[in-house]
C-alpha cells in the first residue's frame, strides 16, 4: 500500500513538472512575439493609445510572472497583451 502511494506521488510530481515545462516554453514564445508586436506598434505610432498602455502593463506583469516561474499566468497575460497590441495597431 505504501509503495502504491509513493508511486502515485512520484507520478503526480512528474506530471506537474511536465506541465510547468510546457507553460515555460509557451510563456517565452508568447513574450517574444508580444515584444516584437510592441516594437511594431511603437514604430507605427500607436504608442499613445489606451490599448497600447494596457498591453505594456500586461507585458510587464507577464515578464514578472516568468521570473517567478508562474508560467501559466505569464502565458495568459502575454496573450492578452498581444490582443491589445492588435487593437492598438487597428486604431482602437
Amino acid at each position: 500500500m505504501k509503495n502504491l502511494i509513493c508511486l502515485s506521488l512520484v507520478a503526480l510530481t512528474l506530471t506537474g513538472c511536465a506541465a510547468k515545462t510546457a507553460y515555460r516554453d509557451s510563456c517565452a514564445s508568447q513574450l517574444n512575439a508580444a515584444w516584437e508586436e510592441q516594437s511594431l506598434a511603437e514604430a507605427e505610432g500607436f504608442a499613445g493609445t489606451v490599448s497600447y498602455s494596457k498591453a505594456i502593463a500586461l507585458l510587464t506583469g507577464a515578464k514578472t510572472q516568468q521570473q517567478f516561474e508562474a508560467y501559466q499566468g505569464c502565458v495568459e497575460k502575454a496573450k492578452k497583451a498581444r490582443f491589445y497590441l492588435r487593437e492598438s495597431r487597428a486604431g482602437r
